[in-house]
């Protein structure tokens, strides 16, 4: 091992998965699940969980930790310890990854409960992160080695692999390790620069008027993550996205305008005429619920597609009971058994006890037919979610848009039993919030394994720190939420929750008969549409639910993907060498903007943040900082800078 000096070929594909060897090797035994890999690693899930927690309340979005953490494991083992273990510096960032997960998968939901009325406690929070947790990590065993062996190749993993490329890089040193310093050291200042210093905006959009009566905008994310995951998935991934983008951005929202010029009443669930409303307000109160019908129907027919392939899944982990002798480290999961009990202990857990006690409604119990519901839907979309982040990543996996779906269903369920009122909307979102932490958590989990399988780790020691990590971080994201209550109020100007407010509204729809239920299944239908026509559904139900922002950012680093293969296409092997370089630098870019983010939102908490936004706070700056071509112009010199050192040959 101590001669390789990064990932080989196939761990991108070009071969069978049962054939792959690892960066360390099946027959190599390494240092792994350690008292100092597991230590950092809590401190860490904590940290990022923490961070994410505020960054997601405020702005409706998280970072992901993996990387980060990948690069922080690895600069604590080999510069501060002297030591260099990659298998200990992959158990950290695993780890790592689960805080920032479970913090997406509560923040989603779990502040509903203050937006509806009632009183939550830490206590609620804990054992909703618990028993989602427990669900979105075991639950993915069983579908581990269909997912990440067999698909290998085909599922690609964007953070899985940069997070594999960054250990083996900083493990093995040489030009990789320079090229992914590049990246991090570019995504990091640019980062700085633009969400910090706000030198111009990250988000830069224009008007577009099509005709009198209508009109729209377009907008990009010009982030140096985005444009590293874009260039990581690849061209055609990105367009399907964008392609969905369109149509919400180009064609639904104008069609809404141009039919609603002319009315004077409000058209449910909007309470303001559509000629009043601007694209953002359009799309926050109509497209939204299209987006969601479209995901769920993603995620039925992919259940639906993958169904014979979990069966054999399943029989392969059953058959796998008490195996001992022959088998490889790399092959090990937790036993079956695990699983079976963690779902039978959240299903009675669940049915039988109040997880909310509330002075005014006493305590809630979701109940027998609730709880049921969420064991079949935490494994329903535990499972669309770990392949969803195979092909699109966990930035992009849309877990709000499967909680919706979700809550529109067990909603229902909970009505139809006479489960309704206050409490019938809190034991929603309860059940709501256990499935959405369960989505979260697979997603994370599913690309920590991916990683693992490339670098060679040990899948049981992983699943079992994985889930130390989600017990011991809920504490830490459940003390943030409730803090930032007090301080601000969730649901306010300063804390916003959009997506715990777009869960509650969806909740009251249902108990209330107001749900528009035409939104919904119109974005169903254009998820069947994609099916018949041979489109993959999910890319293009993300991009339909997303702002076109999201979209056209992961489309750049498409775009300079393709041109770099574009220049390679007739010398296969300087092809794969110039790719390695781009993925590699590609990962830095993630790497340094979700670190400089991270330390952004610890600013904000601790409330220096707009000091330092010299963009702003100096008069002469503010027109430049402000102008969206400002934006423009710096995003294009990124992706320039990212072409030409991407496409200059090294000399050997």
């Amino acid at each position: 091992m101590s001669e390789m000096k990064g990932l080989s070929h196939t761990a991108y594909g070009g071969i069978n998965g049962n054939d792959y060897v690892p960066y360390v090797p099946a027959n190599e035994a390494m240092p792994e699940m350690t008292v100092l890999s597991i230590i950092f690693g809590i401190i860490f899930a904590v940290i990022f969980g923490a961070a994410n927690t505020y960054l997601g309340l405020k702005v409706g979005m998280t970072i992901a930790a993996g990387i980060p953490a990948a690069i922080l494991a690895t600069g604590i083992l080999k510069g501060l310890l002297r030591k260099s273990n990659i298998l200990e510096a992959n158990m950290i960032q695993a780890m790592a990854s689960m805080g920032e997960s479970l913090a997406g998968g509560l923040i989603f939901t779990i502040p509903a409960v203050i937006l509806l009325g009632s009183e939550l406690t830490l206590t609620t929070i804990i054992i909703v992160a618990i028993l989602g947790g427990l669900l979105g990590v075991f639950l993915v065993v069983p579908l581990r080695k269909y997912l990440i062996v067999e698909e290998h190749g085909n599922l690609i993993y964007p953070e899985g692999m940069a997070a594999s490329e960054v250990l083996v890089s900083a493990n093995a040193g040489g030009k990789g390790l320079r090229t992914m310093m590049t990246g991090l050291a570019g995504g990091g200042v640019y980062k700085l620069l633009s969400g910090g210093f706000k030198f111009w905006m990250e988000e830069p959009e224009w008007p577009v008027k099509l005709g009198d009566k209508a009109g729209t905008i377009f907008g990009a994310d010009v982030l140096a993550s985005l444009i590293g995951v874009g260039y990581i998935v690849g061209i055609e991934i990105a367009m399907y996205m964008f392609a969905g983008a369109v149509v919400a951005w180009f064609g639904l929202i104008p069609l809404l305008q141009y039919i609603g010029s002319g009315l004077n009443e409000a058209i449910f669930p909007s309470t303001e005429l559509i000629k009043n409303m601007d694209a953002w307000a359009i799309w926050s109160k109509y497209i939204r619920y299209v987006g969601a019908g479209a995901v769920a129907a993603g995620g039925f027919i992919s259940i639906i597609k993958a169904f014979p392939t979990i069966v054999r899944s399943f029989k392969s982990a059953i058959g796998g009971f008490g195996a001992k002798g022959g088998a490889k480290r790399t092959d090990m999961d937790v036993p079956m058994t695990w699983v079976i009990i963690s779902a039978i202990f959240v299903f009675l857990v669940t049915a039988l006890f109040p997880i909310v006690n509330d002075a005014k409604i006493g305590g809630v119990k979701v109940g027998f037919v609730g709880a049921l519901a969420v064991i079949i839907f935490s494994f329903f979309f535990a499972v669309v979610s770990a392949r969803l982040v195979g092909v699109i990543g966990t930035s992009n996996n849309p877990i709000s848009g499967m909680t919706i779906a979700t809550l529109l269903i067990i909603t229902s369920i909970l009505k139809a039993v006479n489960i309704i009122g206050n409490a019938g909307m809190i034991a929603a979102i309860i059940a709501g919030g256990i499935v959405c932490v369960a989505i979260a958590i697979a997603g994370g989990t599913a690309q920590s394994l991916k990683t693992t399988y490339i670098v060679g780790g040990t899948p049981k020691r992983l699943e079992i720190g994985m889930m130390i990590a989600t017990v011991l971080s809920a504490a830490a994201v459940g003390a943030v939420i409730l803090m930032l209550n007090r301080a601000y109020g969730i649901g306010t100007k300063e804390i916003a929750a959009p997506q715990a407010t777009i869960m509650s509204m969806v909740v009251k729809g249902i108990m209330d008969s107001q749900l528009p239920w035409v939104l919904v299944l119109a974005g169903a239908a254009f998820g069947v549409m994609c099916e018949l026509m041979k489109i993959p559904v999910l890319p293009f139900a993300l991009g339909l639910y997303l702002p076109i922002h999201l979209s056209a950012g992961v489309l750049i680093g498409g775009i300079i993907r393709s041109l770099v293969d574009r220049k390679f296409r007739k010398d296969d092997a300087l092809l794969k060498k110039q790719t390695e370089k781009g993925i590699l630098l590609a990962s830095g870019l993630v790497a340094g903007d979700a670190i400089i983010g991270i330390v952004i939102a610890i600013f904000a908490v601790v409330g220096i943040d707009k000091n330092l936004a010299f963009g702003t706070n100096i008069s002469f700056l503010a027109p430049i900082a402000g102008s969206p071509w400002t934006a423009a112009v710096i995003c294009l010199i990124l992706c320039l800078g990212v072409y030409f050192y991407t496409t200059k040959v090294d000399k050997e």
